[in-house]
């Protein structure tokens, strides 16, 4: 569990960047940026943020819970938490708060605007997700103990496989092996996808039977105490044609090339190229339709984008994603995707499951 002052030190990186956008205080009404700030864990909650002091809103749900996780003065509203808040804004007299553009609804900001008439609303973005870019040793220690549990509970799934079962029965088998490993939960919905249905890189689970003589694509991830991991891999089952195992030694020396493209310094969109350059080389590089990674933390999706045009520089204790594929319709698809740390050196693969191909 981080400790408490870890999570003052956030609070307190938060406040100075929060300073040079001319706002007094920060509202964060997005729940992964309040958990990420106070540890609050609820459902139904808001953190303002001041120099001064940290106040964090709930409902009477998380009466006794908010104050056992969360080092902030805890306050109960038992009507709408933005008038709460409201309330406290002008009983602190801020003159200006600055809100998350990006992660309020409109009704939200309206309301506000029409309790707060003066006050200054500010609008600001990224200002808690740059924070979250670079992971702390604890954040990290958190992501690897949920990429361990998420490739065990594939190897456990996996044992029980067999061809002529459905998509969605290899789906339940995968999310229940997380539970009983000790997973919060699944951290997206599994994608299981076989045969034609492996080219749509985000397929749900259906009730098709997995076929022999199939690829098929597997995405997983797992929450393990409110971090997350995400992993795809692609099997033979059964036999395959010289196409589709040209297709996964494509994809395979792709991500490869991502991989060894990471270090402190180099721009995402290089360590995009570097996986495109491969598919090109194999005429494949318009059959690759998506990025090539990105962040993961408290969210499956955070800063940074691995694709074309992100200029983000890669920093040492990033995580993020390697996960190049390529579809075609008639063949099946295939991707590929590790968790990543990015160290001093270059970077730590942290998804222990073998990339050859398999054949189930």
């Amino acid at each position: 569990m981080t400790n408490k002052s870890e999570f003052q030190r956030r609070r307190q990186l938060t406040v100075e960047h929060v300073a040079g956008s001319r706002a007094n205080a920060l509202l964060t009404t997005a729940l992964s940026n309040v958990r990420y700030l106070s540890n609050f864990t609820g459902s139904n909650g808001a953190l303002l943020l001041s120099e001064e002091r940290a106040v964090l809103f709930t409902d009477p749900r998380y009466e006794t819970q908010a104050p056992l996780e969360s080092d902030c003065d805890v306050r109960i509203s038992k009507g709408p938490l933005l008038k709460e808040v409201a309330t406290w804004i002008k009983r602190l007299k801020l003159k200006s708060v600055g809100f998350e553009q990006n992660r309020i609804s409109f009704e939200s900001h309206t309301q506000l605007r029409e309790q707060l008439s003066g006050v200054r609303l500010l609008p600001l973005i990224g200002i808690v997700e740059k924070l979250r870019t670079v992971k702390s040793l604890e954040e990290s220690e958190l992501i690897r103990r949920s990429v361990l549990l998420n490739s065990k509970a594939l190897d456990q799934a996996l044992k029980r496989f067999k061809a002529s079962m459905t998509e969605t029965d290899l789906a339940a088998e995968i999310e229940y092996r997380m539970r009983r490993l000790g997973a919060d939960a699944p951290a997206f919905e599994t994608i299981v996808a076989s045969g034609e249905r492996a080219a749509l890189p985000h397929a749900r689970p259906t009730s098709q039977k997995i076929k022999a003589n199939q690829l098929l694509l597997i995405d997983m991830g797992a929450a393990v105490a409110g971090y997350t991991s995400d992993m795809t891999r692609t099997y033979a089952v059964g036999k395959l044609d010289l196409r589709q195992r040209r297709l996964y030694q494509a994809v395979l020396e792709s991500q490869l090339a991502a991989i060894a493209a990471i270090k402190p310094g180099v721009l995402c969109a290089n360590v995009d190229g570097a996986a495109r350059n491969v598919l090109r080389g194999y005429g494949l590089d318009k059959k690759f339709v998506h990025s090539t990674g990105h962040g993961l933390g408290i969210e499956i999706h955070e800063a940074p984008r691995v694709g074309r045009k992100e200029k983000t520089k890669l920093e040492t204790g990033m995580v993020i994603t390697i996960e190049p594929g390529a579809y075609e319709p008639e063949l099946g698809g295939v991707r590929i995707e590790d968790t990543v740390l990015v160290t001093n050196q270059g970077c730590e693969i942290l998804t222990p499951t073998g990339k050859e191909l398999v054949v189930l």
